[in-house]
C-alpha cells in the first residue's frame, strides 16, 4: 500500500478497525521501525507486526499522552497518542519465537485520529502539537 486515508475519529479507511466503536480511541497504531526484531527470516513489516504506520528516527513510544502530527506533503494528520500497543502472542507466530517478549516496551502506540489526512510511503515531517502535562 502506497498511501492511507486517515479520517478524524474513525481511523484508516479500509483498515479492520475503521469506524469500529470499540477502537475509535485507538484506531491507528504507530511503531518505530528501529524497534522491529532483527531475528528470523524475512523482513518484519507492517503486515507481520499488525501496525498501521512505521516511522523511522522517531521514538514514538516516548510520546504517549501527546498530540502529534505526520505530514507527508499533503497536509498534516493530527493524532492523539493514547496508549502503548502491547504486543500479543500472535507476534511469535508472524515474526518468530520470542518476538512478543522482544517487542515489550517498544511495540508502538495506539492513536486516535484528530484530523483527516493522507499518509504516504516515503519522507514525512513528524512533530508534536501538544506534549503531555508533567
Amino acid at each position: 500500500m502506497k498511501s492511507a486515508e486517515v479520517r478524524s475519529g474513525l481511523g484508516i479507511v479500509g483498515d479492520r478497525y475503521f469506524n469500529h466503536p470499540a477502537h475509535r480511541n485507538a484506531s491507528i497504531t504507530l511503531m518505530a521501525v528501529e524497534r522491529l526484531p532483527q531475528q528470523g527470516p524475512g523482513e518484519a513489516g507492517l503486515l507481520r507486526t499488525r501496525r498501521n504506520v512505521l516511522l523511522r528516527g522517531v521514538d514514538i513510544d516516548a510520546y504517549i499522552g501527546s498530540t502529534v502530527f505526520i505530514d507527508c506533503g499533503t497536509g498534516p494528520a493530527d493524532l492523539e497518542v493514547r496508549s502503548a500497543a502491547r504486543p500479543c502472542a500472535w507476534m511469535d507466530t508472524t515474526l518468530g519465537p520470542g518476538a512478543q517478549r522482544a517487542l515489550r516496551g517498544g511495540g508502538g502506540v495506539r492513536c486516535r485520529p484528530l484530523t483527516d489526512g493522507i499518509l504516504t510511503v516515503g519522507p514525512a515531517v513528524f512533530g508534536v502539537r501538544e506534549a503531555p502535562e508533567t
